[in-house]
């Protein structure tokens, strides 16, 4: 299982970015894929989470900012983020809690993540 995340940068106040997840070495277009993220000194923080049939739910942090998008054909994920402020800046990691080959148990999958930095 691998995931890159990529897409991240300085962004102002105000301003938005749109974040990607590269899946593979899974049935991606089966899991629920998740975004979380990891600001400076804190512990990681959930963001969002996308089902297998595209419905998605939000931390109330970022509710009506972010919105979280798949493309099973491509095998990404995506993170709309709106209307940012500084408290954002953080690195956005995707996550997957996938089964790899039959009869194995479901494990815990992280990208290494992509810096977003918010200017005030």
């Amino acid at each position: 299982v691998r995931l890159v995340e990529s897409g991240g940068g300085l962004v102002q106040s105000g301003g938005s970015l749109k974040l990607s997840c590269v899946a593979s070495g899974f049935d991606f277009e089966n899991y629920a894929m998740t975004w979380y993220r990891q600001r400076p000194g804190k512990e990681r923080e959930y963001v969002g989470t996308i089902n297998a049939v595209g419905s998605a739910g939000y931390a109330d942090a970022v509710k009506d900012r972010f919105i979280i998008t798949r493309d099973d054909a491509k095998n990404t994920l995506y993170l709309q983020l709106n209307s940012l402020k500084a408290e954002d800046t953080a690195k956005y990691i995707c996550h997957a809690y996938v089964a790899v080959g039959w009869g194995t148990n479901p494990t815990d999958y992280y990208g290494q993540g992509t810096q977003v930095t918010v200017s005030p």
